[in-house]
C-alpha cells in the first residue's frame, strides 16, 4: 500500500519502535538471502516496511509496522516479488528486500499447499495488472492499484479466494495529525470514507494465512 518510488527514505522513530517491538515478539524476520530463498514458496505473501511520510501515516492508520506487501514467484530459477509500486512489476527478491528496512514477514495459505495449477492461475490473474500505475488515492478500481489491493485481487480472481473482507476507509485510525495531512493532500476536504480498502496489516492477520519461518 506504499508507493516505493516516492517513499524510499528510511523509517523515522515511530517505524523503528514498531520494528523493535515486532522483533522482540518474534514476528519480524531478517534472515540471510539464502535462508529467505529456501523459505519461500510460490504464491507466498511477503510483507515489509518502507518509510516516508505515507509509510508513517499508514502505520498510524493501521496500527501496524507493515506498509507494503507483494507475492513471491520463482521465475526461471530466481525469486521475484510481484508488487504494485508504480507501475505493477516483478522485482528481484534481493532488490525488494533492499528497498525496505531489512525486516519482513511471510504468510502462506493455511489449508493446503498451492498446486502447480493454482500457481499458474495466480500468474495468469496477475498479467492484466502488469504495468498499471500506483493508486495514491487508494480507490477500489482497476485503473490504478495499490499493493495490498493487487494481492487481494490476484488471489480472488485467480483462485476464488477472498483473503479478507475489505473495510471502509472510515474504519481505520484516521485521527492523527500525520494521517489527516496525507488525506488532505490526496482528497482535499472530501475523503471517500466509505471506499472499501484492504491494508497490508489486514492481509497479515487474515485467518486463512499462517506465518512462515517465525
Amino acid at each position: 500500500m506504499l508507493k516505493a518510488s516516492t517513499c524510499m527514505r528510511r523509517s523515522r522513530p515511530i517505524a523503528a519502535l514498531f520494528l523493535v517491538c515486532l522483533a522482540i515478539a518474534g514476528n519480524a524476520q531478517t534472515k540471510s538471502m539464502g535462508q529467505l530463498e529456501r523459505t519461500l514458496r510460490d504464491g507466498d505473501l511477503i510483507f515489509q516496511h518502507i518509510g516516508g511520510v505515507q509509510g508513517e501515516a499508514l502505520q498510524l492508520a493501521t496500527q501496524s509496522p507493515w506498509t507494503h506487501v507483494g507475492i513471491a514467484f520463482k521465475e526461471h530459477g530466481a525469486w521475484m516479488v510481484l508488487e504494485a509500486v508504480g507501475p505493477v512489476k516483478r522485482t528481484p527478491l534481493a532488490e525488494w528486500v533492499e528497498q525496505g528496512d531489512g525486516a519482513y514477514a511471510i504468510r502462506r495459505l493455511k489449508e493446503k499447499p498451492l498446486t502447480p495449477a493454482d500457481i499458474e492461475r495466480l500468474r495468469n490473474a496477475a498479467e492484466p495488472y502488469i504495468g498499471l500505475p500506483y493508486d495514491l488515492r487508494f480507490l477500489w478500481s482497476n485503473n490504478e492499484i495499490y499493493c495490498s489491493e493487487l494481492v487481494w485481487k490476484i488471489y480472488n480472481e485467480g483462485l476464488g479466494i477472498a483473503l479478507c473482507t475489505p473495510k471502509p476507509m472510515r474504519d481505520y485510525n484516521l485521527g492523527s495529525k500525520q494521517v489527516r495531512a496525507v488525506m488532505h493532500e490526496r482528497y482535499g476536504s472530501a475523503p471517500p470514507l466509505d471506499e472499501p480498502m484492504v491494508a497490508p496489516s489486514t492481509l497479515l492477520h487474515c485467518p486463512m494465512l499462517v506465518p512462515v519461518g517465525e
